[in-house]
């Protein structure tokens, strides 16, 4: 039993959004994904951090769900800046449960133990500067709160591992409020995607104060899901 992550899958099997059109690794990225999946065995557990599927809702989603469910493991989700399907965990469960979807479980204010780890996480928070947008301290407010229930729920002996959908660490950008959080629970190594295209160089992966951090965005780990544990 082994615990895995991915990020950005981006699916469109409903919605009229193929991630194809950008060309280079995005061509053919669905067959790309169930051949990526096929290192995980039916005990395995993966975590995809983030932007899951274009549908708006759950309904429009369903086919990428479907999809997701088919491949091998356990799934667990949490939500990225394009999952605008996003509702709450209850109705999300029973929608799945509607649709024999078995496969997928949400990470949303809770925790999971997978092999001997905590997997914590939620969507977090990413201020881009350059994009002009002022920085909302309220979603920063909420989502270290959301991180906090995460990983206070995994109150065993557990190793804490944190994933996310928003790097805390990028270029310039430093998210303290995130990673001090991270500091005070212990966690050792960090998972995020949502960086795309000439923004990889850019990635910090490796020994950032004093956390492992790992970038796993679907084209920048060829969407092959990456071995965590």
């Amino acid at each position: 039993m082994a615990l895995y992550a991915i990020g950005d899958l981006h699916l469109s099997l409903s919605a009229d959004k193929p991630m194809d059109v950008f060309g280079g690794n995005w061509e053919n990225y669905v067959h790309k994904i169930k051949e990526g999946f096929s290192v995980l065995g039916a005990a395995d557990t993966c975590v995809i951090c983030g932007d899951v599927t274009w549908g708006m809702t759950l309904e429009e989603s369903l086919e990428d769900f479907k999809y997701i469910d088919s491949l091998p493991g356990k799934k667990i989700i949490l939500k990225g800046n394009h999952d605008y399907w996003w509702t709450t965990v209850t109705k999300a469960k029973t929608f799945f449960n509607k649709h024999g979807i078995t496969s997928i479980d949400i990470l949303n204010n809770n925790s999971f133990i997978v092999d001997g780890a905590a997997v914590c996480g939620t969507r977090g928070w990413f201020f881009e500067e350059e994009s002009g947008a002022p920085h909302d301290k309220k979603i920063m407010a909420r989502e270290v709160g959301r991180l906090e229930t995460s990983l206070s729920s995994a109150a065993g002996p557990e190793e804490k591992i944190c994933f996310l959908h928003y790097p805390p660490v990028y270029k310039n950008y430093i998210c303290r409020e995130i990673i001090d959080l991270m500091k005070r629970h212990g966690v050792k190594s960090c998972w995020y995607g949502h960086i795309h295209g000439a923004g990889h160089r850019h990635a910090v992966t490796g020994f950032f104060d004093g956390i492992d951090y790992h970038m796993i965005s679907a084209d920048f780990v060829n969407f092959i899901p990456a071995k965590v544990c």
